[in-house]
């Protein structure tokens, strides 16, 4: 990917971490404001990426979800912890720790989704398998990667995990019947309608993120010539590739939390669970309570 230089000058003289080494370099002008941040705007736009993983991760910890839970949104934190390097630094090393993380995170999720058997242990012939699987592909992944360093190759992988995860989604939520006898794939209608909207406004909402992060590169001179013509700190608003990370950090935080509720009617009864909404608008998840006391059935691994 190109970016126009004309728009990634360098104010400062010196830069901290030394010369860009990254394969990537955006529309947001280097150095601009301070020689220790090389884009101010597109790092610290990371924030909401970490801030709402952390809610996500204190909901989850909170209803005493099993750790595979917590794990998926430890790893959407340390994707925003590494674009948050990545972008202070334009250094090859933290754009690794900004782009792999994001193929072990969305895989991982992938593959529990893919995760059938009833309960959340590990000491079965699928899940063993569906762990080497992830581990192999992780592996692998990383290696070519390694060697062919073209960013495309990344986003391309990316883009085919994420339309993995929506189509297993849209599966689980399409086979699950509210009156089966066993708790498998058995989410209440109104729940499933509920889980279905909220990854669907997620990955819309990703989407759209997308949409702005490519406006941002095909369009960079103009955007540029805009950000002068307005001046800072207003300019910041056209810092397109920082919007980016705030529309992605909420797509990905409402697809986790309708991943969460899809395989929690394959794994648990959803009879346990309710949604909440934080400030009436963020959706999450807690275990319902029972005859005036918080229901007390157990989910860890076993």
């Amino acid at each position: 990917m190109t970016v126009n230089t004309s728009s990634t000058h360098n104010v400062w003289d010196t830069q901290f971490w030394g010369p860009v080494t990254s394969t990537l370099d955006w529309c947001e002008a280097n150095y601009q404001f301070s020689k220790y941040v090389a884009e101010l705007a597109n790092t610290f736009s990371n924030l909401v990426t970490i801030g709402l993983a952390g809610y996500g991760g204190y909901l989850v910890s909170k209803a005493q979800l099993p750790p595979r839970y917590l794990t998926g949104w430890l790893g959407f934190a340390l994707v925003g912890l590494g674009s948050f390097i990545f972008h202070a630094t334009l250094r090859y090393s933290a754009q690794l720790m900004d782009e792999l993380p994001m193929i072990y995170v969305a895989s991982y999720c992938s593959a529990v989704l893919f995760d059938t058997q009833p309960g959340h242990g590990t000491d079965n012939t699928q899940s063993r398998i569906i762990i080497a699987l992830l581990v192999a592909f992780n592996v692998v992944f990383t290696w070519t990667y390694a060697v062919y360093r073209n960013p495309i190759y990344h986003q391309v992988v990316f883009a085919s995990i994420m339309f993995l995860l929506a189509f297993r989604t849209h599966h689980i939520l399409s086979n699950s019947n509210p009156t089966a006898a066993s708790a498998k794939y058995r989410i209440p209608q109104q729940d499933k309608r509920a889980t279905g909207t909220i990854f669907l406004a997620g990955a819309l909402t990703f989407a759209f993120g997308f949409l702005i992060w490519n406006l941002d590169n095909i369009y960079c001179n103009n955007v540029t010539e805009w950000k002068h013509s307005v001046g800072w700190p207003a300019a910041f608003v056209l810092e397109g590739h920082s919007w980016w990370h705030v529309f992605t950090a909420l797509g990905t935080y409402l697809m986790l939390t309708g991943n969460t509720c899809a395989t929690l009617g394959i794994k648990d009864d959803f009879a346990n669970y309710k949604f909440i909404y934080a400030w009436g608008v963020l959706p999450g998840i807690t275990r319902v309570a029972k005859n005036g006391a918080a229901s007390r059935k157990s989910l860890k691994e076993q």
